[in-house]
């Protein structure tokens, strides 16, 4: 059995919390200067950004959010886990820590959260960096996602037996070695009871199917905004073996944004912060400069 304090070795940052409307947020907010947002995906939390926050403290200040229901944030039951909640409690947050001139880092739903509180907040965003993402209406739901939707199995599989946050731990990495004992405990660590995955299961439900569900409506919003964000400095990043967020995706961000940067990583997988750190950081950091000289 792993410690609580074995985790936190890996997490060694101090914890901040945003009330909105009397819901905790909670959030990471380290070292100074200009400011990277780091928006995550389900059934991560900000524990997945831990490298990169490393990284980048020393000259920035990085912030990762942890989404209401996610991370070390309140888990209410009566709330609306919706995409479009997400992305109004994003706005908030940058509003309220005044923030400006960011760079957003997003992964998973984090591209539709954070571009959707981009496009409200265009003036306080000055770079987009996505990891295997999207931001666009699903052009396809993987069938171990579809079969997470049904209603008896998806709360039975997710909320009973926690199987999306757990299989993720290997579905998701190519480089399952990295996946130590303390490395899963940390992404497991905040879901631990039915009650405490309560927004895991909502953002699988959130998924939209077809143009009836009004996620799909806020996607496709979202989609026909993009373009307002072009002229900000943009890096894709990608693992090439994602089975959920496939080539595609990529493809289609580099038709939104044509003159983004393109690093492609053959051996990553979706969780590809965790199969590729050691590439990625250099990456981020070769974007960071030129666009702040280019600033």
């Amino acid at each position: 059995m792993t410690s609580a304090a074995s985790w936190r070795t890996l997490y060694p940052f101090a914890s901040h919390q945003l009330s909105l409307d009397g819901v905790r947020l909670h959030y990471v907010d380290e070292g100074t200067g200009r400011p990277m947002l780091m928006v995550h995906g389900n059934p991560t939390w900000s524990f997945y950004w831990r490298r990169l926050i490393e990284a980048f403290r020393s000259e920035f200040r990085v912030l990762a959010v942890d989404h209401i229901g996610c991370g070390l944030s309140d888990k209410p039951r009566d709330y609306p886990y919706t995409l479009q909640q997400h992305i109004d409690n994003l706005v908030r947050f940058v509003d309220e820590r005044g923030l400006r001139d960011a760079v957003l880092v997003a992964h998973d739903w984090g591209g539709a959260i954070g571009l959707g509180a981009a496009l409200e907040r265009p003036d306080r965003f000055a770079g987009l960096i996505l990891l295997n993402t999207g931001a666009f209406p699903p052009p396809y739901i993987p069938l171990r996602i579809r079969l997470c939707r049904l209603p008896l199995l998806g709360s039975w599989a997710i909320r009973g037996l926690n199987l999306f946050a757990r299989a993720a731990l290997w579905m998701a990495v190519e480089k399952r070695e990295r996946m130590t004992p303390d490395v899963r405990a940390g992404l497991l660590a905040p879901y631990d009871s039915w009650a405490h995955r309560i927004a895991i299961h909502r953002f699988v439900q959130d998924i939209p199917a077809t143009a009836k569900h009004p996620t799909w409506q806020t996607l496709a919003r979202i989609e026909g905004r993009l373009g307002a964000l072009r002229d900000r400095p943009c890096q894709l990043i990608w693992g090439m073996r994602d089975w959920c967020f496939r080539p595609s995706c990529l493809e289609r961000f580099m038709e939104i944004f044509p003159a983004a940067h393109v690093d492609r990583l053959a051996d990553a997988g979706h969780y590809v912060v965790e199969d590729a750190f050691e590439r990625i950081i250099p990456i981020v950091a070769r974007f960071l400069n030129a666009s702040t000289k280019g600033a």
